[in-house]
């Protein structure tokens, strides 16, 4: 039994991709019907991209094109993922390529923003699959999410994405914050304290800052934000309290892996013998 959006997907595909009777048939009668649906959307998000795009300029901010080419990149891909995972979201083999997919990506990601190296490659490899992984474990171990293909690849990926965020946050905020009171730390240096020792305050600073933003999302949710996977699983057809646990689980999972993944991050950057470049 499908649900209704497989059978939507089905209904698009199917026809196109079937029997010679009906190619011909599906090619000439969708295309109109898909425009017309789509043309809100598209005018919507060109407008606010458009808004992002003008009040930057107006601004005199830099690389003021960033939002608009950011989500032409982001639409683009969800199309693509969207159709590659409507046939492969049951499959665990396909699934879990999904995942790494995403990591591999986001680790990029997370690199780029602190500048490339290949031990802050590592670095952010070693502290995003840390965390997700311990995160994940935990919460198909003990029940709180049932283990299956689709559930691992929505929780893989919404802890992945956050990981990825926290991570670059809390390498961005470590080495700006030395470089800003290198002063002090030379002082300590100076003073007979170890490279790690005398950053430690600095590397404790970076990873409360970096879980800012999933702390105050997480205390606002249900009275600031609903949530994406709450708002989602509700258009699913799910119950409120069943989407509710759902999103909970999520939070927890967020925080226990961005925790892990900041702390990481930070203590690996922590032991710091010359001033860091600063970042662009």
């Amino acid at each position: 039994m499908m649900s209704g959006r497989e059978a939507d997907v089905s209904n698009v595909f199917v026809p196109v991709f079937g029997g010679a009777g009906h190619r011909m048939a599906a090619t000439y009668a969708r295309p109109v019907p898909i425009v017309q649906e789509l043309a809100p959307t598209l005018l919507g998000v060109a407008v606010l991209a458009l808004l992002a795009v003008g009040v930057l300029a107006a601004y005199g901010v830099p690389h003021r094109w960033a939002p608009a080419l950011a989500i032409l990149r982001g639409a683009a891909q969800l199309a693509v993922i969207s159709v590659v995972l409507s046939g492969v979201i049951t499959n665990p083999l396909w699934v879990a390529l999904a995942l790494l997919v995403m990591f591999t990506v986001a680790a990029a990601t997370a690199t780029h923003r602190i500048g490339w190296s290949r031990e802050h490659g590592v670095m952010m490899a070693t502290a995003m699959a840390a965390g997700v992984v311990v995160a994940a474990g935990v919460v198909f171990a003990t029940g709180a999410i049932e283990l299956s293909a689709r559930y691992a690849l929505a929780i893989g990926g919404i802890v992945i994405g956050n990981s990825m965020s926290i991570a670059t946050l809390a390498g961005r905020r470590f080495t700006e914050a030395t470089d800003d009171h290198w002063d002090e730390v030379e002082g300590w240096l100076a003073l007979g304290a170890t490279p790690r020792q005398s950053t430690l305050e600095l590397a404790r600073g970076a990873v409360y800052s970096a879980l800012i933003p999933s702390v105050d999302q997480t205390k606002t949710t249900g009275l600031v934000t609903l949530p994406g996977a709450f708002v989602g699983a509700i258009f699913g057809g799910v119950s409120p309290l069943e989407a509710g646990r759902f999103q909970v689980v999520v939070l927890a999972a967020i925080m226990a892996a961005g925790s892990i993944t900041a702390v990481i991050v930070a203590a690996w950057l922590a032991p710091v013998r010359v001033r860091p470049a600063r970042l662009g």
